[in-house]
């Protein structure tokens, strides 16, 4: 008669081994947590569906530059979804970890949504504030995050800036508009998110310049009846790109579900989702009829056509000894 351990053992012989659960982590920006949220929920029960096989996303959120800082140190990022391409440039020099060629890799150039910056204020409008040039007044004070840590407050840095050059100024008159800009600035925040509990929480200042997904969040968080968004007429084609760390998947062994977990980015599913949390989707034509926002139009320059490559950007506005860096030195100054 065999013993009790020996049947066990026998049993523990025929049985299927167990699947082992395949886990991503996505580095991403501060205001991308809800979105990530509801499309990681879509991408794992399609994952499963699809191949019998449990994946679960983890998301971590925080400033993009600060995020970016954290996989250069070494937190093992299988997808980087930041908030500017120069964060995951600095990624791809730093590190080898991704390509240098990342942009080619997938539809659109990495960028499956985009965005734009517009203003909350204050219900009513109470300084009525119609575009950038109201911005720079005596009596207004503007909430934006720091855009040596922040992609958002580069896209603000950026929008500011060529706002003073679509309308016919120059560098200098540029960088006059923008130190007028910062003086009205009386905290700046590491990150987008943070910016937005010192304007809806903390009541700090009277506009808060923030992502298009951002502003309608507050609205729809923090109560329609106190804040609202003014679209200004020009404004900046935010473009938040994403990658694949080849680095860490191919050591980690996990190539396989995070190219999909990106490709699942531009599926008619997820650009649905993409366009319900107020990003601009990349495949418009693909989004189901129903829920979804009208998006408002409005004349939108693009970075890399007005300043150069984003190497040439990130050094002179936002590196060491950058225009940021003499205006902020200026301006602590006086």
């Amino acid at each position: 008669m065999a013993s009790a351990a020996a049947v066990v053992l026998a049993g523990l012989a025929g049985a299927a081994p167990a699947q082992a659960q395949t886990t991503l982590l996505n580095v991403s920006y501060d205001p991308t947590r809800e979105l990530y949220r509801q499309i990681n929920e879509v991408f794992q029960a399609k994952w499963k569906k699809d191949t019998g096989e449990d994946v679960v996303v983890r998301t971590s959120h925080g400033g993009s530059g600060g995020q970016a800082n954290k996989v250069i140190e070494g937190l093992e990022a299988d997808v980087v979804t930041l908030g500017i391409a120069s964060d995951i440039d600095l990624i791809a020099r730093e590190t080898g970890l991704i390509p240098k060629d990342w942009r080619e890799k997938l539809p659109n150039h990495g960028l499956p949504y985009t965005s734009t910056v517009v203003f909350v204020v204050r219900k009513g409008n109470p300084k009525n504030i119609r575009n950038w040039d109201d911005l720079v007044r005596d009596d207004v004070k503007i909430i934006t995050p720091n855009p040596k840590t922040s992609a958002g407050g580069r896209w603000n840095f950026l929008s500011a800036w060529g706002f003073v050059l679509d309308h016919g100024g120059d560098d200098a008159k540029a960088r006059e508009f923008v130190t007028k800009f910062y003086k009205n600035v009386p905290v700046l925040d590491p990150g987008a998110r943070g910016s937005t509990i010192s304007f809806a929480q903390r009541d700090l200042g009277d506009v808060l310049p923030a992502w298009e997904n951002e502003a309608h969040l507050i609205l729809s968080e923090f109560g329609a009846e106190k804040f609202d968004i003014v679209v200004p007429p020009f404004s900046i084609s935010a473009e938040p790109p994403v990658a694949l760390v080849v680095g860490n998947v191919d050591k980690k062994g996990t190539r396989k579900a995070a190219e999909a977990y990106l490709d699942f980015l531009y599926s008619p599913e997820a650009q649905t989702i993409i366009a319900k949390n107020w990003y601009r989707p990349s495949r418009p034509e693909t989004v189901a009829a129903g829920g979804v926002p009208e998006f408002q139009k409005l004349k939108l320059f693009r970075a890399e056509d007005k300043f150069g490559d984003w190497a040439t950007i990130q050094k002179r506005f936002f590196g060491e000894s950058s225009v940021f860096d003499e205006i902020s030195k200026a301006i602590a100054q006086k």
